[in-house]
């Protein structure tokens, strides 16, 4: 949008439009004193709760001049919004905000400032409230407005969540190597008909080609770039309690899905013990079976909701447990008991991809050839293997609708039991 600065001018003595606001800035001493911070917030969560827009800060909106900021304030004008994004508006904004010098009639070249905020994938809260942009204005949604708006954004809507485009993505964010292991004999020759087809691309409401949500986790190198809660925290502690104290080993898992799974998979086998006895012959009793690991982080991963912002998948092992919480809610009208018994996928496509991967997972004993076989047999095994090791059952609870949590108990040490 506007990449022509020619482009940009001219709309600009057109004046501020529903996807154009122009604003100058103000400066008491090195910090900005307008626009006020809120109401930048204000307009910045409305432009992205209705659709892509341009916002030029060194721009007078009334006279459609140019005014520019000053060379030595745009460093603080920059951190002024990239605050406003984090602190003022929720969940947190991405945008993209550059420096663009301007040289007009008068051979004088002026900076402004321009932040280019996509549609969002969320709605987002402002310090006025929850807006959209009307025209040149923004104006406060009325609930029903407000509820239609989350439902279109939310996991109900038509176009599943993960076959939406993602904001700022584009074509080269994914890597060849990534997504033409998905290719098969029959397989469109042609490169973004084959990424179409497979969903790992869609056009955006502006006609924009971009990579969907399963595109950019299952497919780009650093999907945390453009979904930053899309990885795994996993900490090892020494004892029985979550203190960082006792920590022993700790890792941000990102890369891919598949990478994802992998890792985590090869951290509990780095942090779990190993129990031995001799007699007659020498028999080895792991703490957690690995079968039973590695189910429950598929499903974590392949099952979480995406859709949550700021919540990332947890795996906190202890000497006498794992626990593994996976953001979202149980998917469509699954109960906890009937995890074992009934079969439901949020992602289904990316449970799909997920089923294309090759098992390269070498501290995994299954002779699976896939990562995903989507026969329903995760939790059996979780359930089954587990208890099989430790006696205990593992639990499953659910917090607040929000978050499901899958406790997998440790085998005992022979001759504690």
């Amino acid at each position: 949008m506007f990449d022509l600065t020619s482009d940009l001018l001219k709309q600009i003595t057109l004046g501020e439009d529903s996807v154009l606001e122009l604003k100058t800035v103000e400066f008491t001493g090195n910090k900005v004193s307008g626009p006020h911070r809120n109401s930048m917030a204000d307009e910045m969560a409305a432009m992205a709760n209705t659709h892509t827009g341009v916002i030029l800060l060194g721009v007078d909106d009334q006279s459609r001049t140019v005014t520019g900021i000053p060379v030595e304030k745009l460093d603080v004008t920059e951190t002024w919004l990239r605050n406003i994004c984090n602190d003022l508006i929720d969940p947190p904004l991405d945008c993209i905000i550059r420096k663009v010098p301007i040289t007009l009639d008068d051979d004088v070249e002026r900076t402004i400032i321009r932040i280019d905020i996509p549609r969002s994938l969320f709605v987002h809260q402002s310090p006025g409230g929850y807006f959209r942009r009307i025209g040149s204005s923004r104006r406060q949604m009325k609930p029903d407005i407000l509820a239609r708006l989350f439902q279109q954004r939310s996991q109900t809507r038509m176009i599943r969540f993960d076959e939406q485009p993602v904001p700022g993505a584009t074509i080269n964010n994914l890597n060849p190597k990534l997504w033409s292991r998905f290719r098969t004999t029959i397989s469109p020759k042609d490169d973004l008909e084959f990424l179409e087809k497979m969903k790992l691309i869609v056009k955006d409401e502006d006609g924009v080609t971009r990579p969907t949500v399963s595109g950019i986790l299952m497919a780009c190198d650093a999907p945390e770039s453009f979904m930053s809660s899309a990885y795994i925290q996993a900490v090892c502690y020494r004892g029985t309690e979550r203190n960082a104290a006792y920590q022993l080993d700790a890792k941000d898992i990102h890369g891919p899905l598949d990478i994802q799974i992998r890792d985590a998979c090869k951290f509990v086998d780095r942090n779990m013990r190993v129990y031995a006895i001799k007699a007659p012959n020498r028999i080895e009793t792991p703490q957690f079976s690995l079968n039973a690991v590695f189910e429950a982080v598929v499903n974590a991963v392949a099952h979480r909701d995406y859709a949550v912002y700021g919540s990332k998948i947890r795996l906190h092992q202890f000497v006498d447990r794992l626990e593994i919480f996976s953001p979202g809610s149980i998917p469509n009208t699954m109960t906890v008991d009937s995890l074992s018994e009934r079969q439901s996928a949020r992602n289904e496509l990316i449970t799909s991809l997920l089923a294309r991967c090759s098992m390269n997972i070498d501290v995994i004993g299954s002779q699976r050839n896939y990562i995903m076989d989507k026969r329903g047999e995760g939790v059996p095994i979780i359930l089954t293997e587990s208890k099989a090791l430790s006696g205990k059952m593992p639990l499953y609870r659910l917090f607040d609708d929000a978050e499901l949590m899958l406790t997998i108990f440790a085998a005992e040490p022979p001759g504690e039991e």
